[in-house]
């Protein structure tokens, strides 16, 4: 999937429809000159609702289309009949979106399955008309009631990519490499660093016609948290994963203290990802021995456990597809619930009244033309000027 046509995060104002009017209207016809009242009911207004579709990897559909209104309700008419419901408004989301309220962070709910349904507005409800409103002491009411008015809000939604596997890793780790090798997906790949720049996916065939589903986000450096490299902007996308693959080059200085740093900027994102079932690739091993593989083993993370893989060579590859599967079939591994943190939205200082400026006062403005009098151009043409 290009770069330009991943869109994870999109801000989209809504507008639920507004409930039609109660009608006012009273009996009339050929035989009956006064009759009492019949005014139906104003109409529903449309709902703004989001649906879960499996056919869709993107948010780039609301990329353009920003401003979504539903429609609103008719008013109710004679013989109490009812107002037409204004028309709901669907919006197809792919699984994995995630909704918050723009203006205050608020996370409002997410939708997971394909077909799943949310009625994120609802329409305001058709006013009553006045045969409600009919009493012995009342018989001719001549008011009805107005429909409730629409809901306006503007809402962020952010795509968390469902995937049974995380790849986690600097940049040039070889992430890409190992997805192109163990899947049909075709990422970008060269010699320099943050060739990936959004999310890939991949399903990864196994034994017994059984597969998993892997996502490759770009690569994470020190001081990420911090704004460095591309930040921690898709790391939203590991949330729902149930296990880590974290991979950390054979060539690398110090395999621990680059292990602790990319564990470390995890906990700086979410403290919650440190829990997930965590497994350890060394890459590129296509030129080790096994002299120095034994080697290395001892200056490995403890706790962990970890595989030796070549990409290049098929090393390991097998041995890692085993090790995932098992992991994703242990039931301690399963994704239960998901705990959405609220959105940091940013506050828009305004300007206090006291400190803008008052042109009347502070800028004398001079008229340089302040000679009205124009007799002195008398018999003067203009091109003799």
């Amino acid at each position: 999937m290009s770069g330009s046509n991943f869109v994870d995060y999109v801000k989209i104002y809504c507008r639920s429809g507004k409930g039609g009017p109660g009608s006012k209207h009273f009996h009339r016809d050929n035989l009956t000159a006064k009759g009492g009242p019949d005014g139906g009911d104003g109409g529903r207004g449309g709902h703004i609702i989001l649906r879960g579709n499996k056919n869709l990897w993107t948010l780039i559909h609301l990329k353009y289309a920003r401003h979504i209104f539903a429609g609103d309700g008719e008013s109710g008419g004679q013989s109490r009949s009812f107002g037409k419901d204004g028309e709901d408004k669907l919006i197809e989301v792919p699984c994995g979106t995630v909704l918050y309220d723009a203006e205050t962070g608020d996370f409002l709910g997410d939708i997971t399955e394909d077909g799943q349904e949310m009625i994120l507005l609802k329409g305001g409800r058709g006013g009553q008309g006045n045969w409600h409103f009919r009493t012995a002491t009342n018989q001719t009411p001549r008011y009805a009631q107005p429909g409730e008015p629409a809901i306006e809000k503007a809402v962020i939604l952010q795509l968390k990519v469902l995937a049974d596997v995380g790849l986690v890793g600097f940049p040039n780790a070889g992430k890409s490499t190992l997805l192109s090798v163990i899947s049909a997906a075709k990422p970008e790949i060269a010699d320099y660093p943050f060739t990936t720049l959004v999310p890939n996916l991949g399903i990864v065939s196994y034994r017994d016609n059984r597969s998993f589903v892997v996502a490759d986000i770009p690569g994470i450096i020190e001081g990420a948290s911090e704004g460095r490299g591309l930040g921690l902007r898709f790391l939203r996308h590991i949330e729902r994963n149930s296990i880590l693959l974290f991979m950390i080059p054979a060539d690398c200085v110090d395999i621990r203290r680059e292990f602790g740093i990319l564990l470390n900027e995890l906990t700086q994102y979410n403290p919650e990802l440190v829990y997930k079932q965590r497994i350890l690739a060394i890459t590129k091993c296509d030129m080790l021995d096994e002299e120095l593989i034994a080697a290395m083993r001892a200056e490995l993370p403890e706790g962990i456990k970890t595989i030796f893989i070549s990409s290049v060579s098929g090393l390991g590859i097998t041995q890692l597809k085993d090790v995932i599967w098992e992991e994703l079939t242990n039931e301690a591994n399963k994704v239960v619930e998901i705990s959405h943190r609220s959105m940091e939205i940013q506050p828009v200082f305004e300007e206090d009244d006291d400190s803008e400026m008052d042109w009347d006062d502070e800028i004398e403005i001079e008229d340089e033309d302040d000679d009205d009098d124009i007799s002195k151009y008398k018999g003067i043409g203009w091109d003799d000027l």
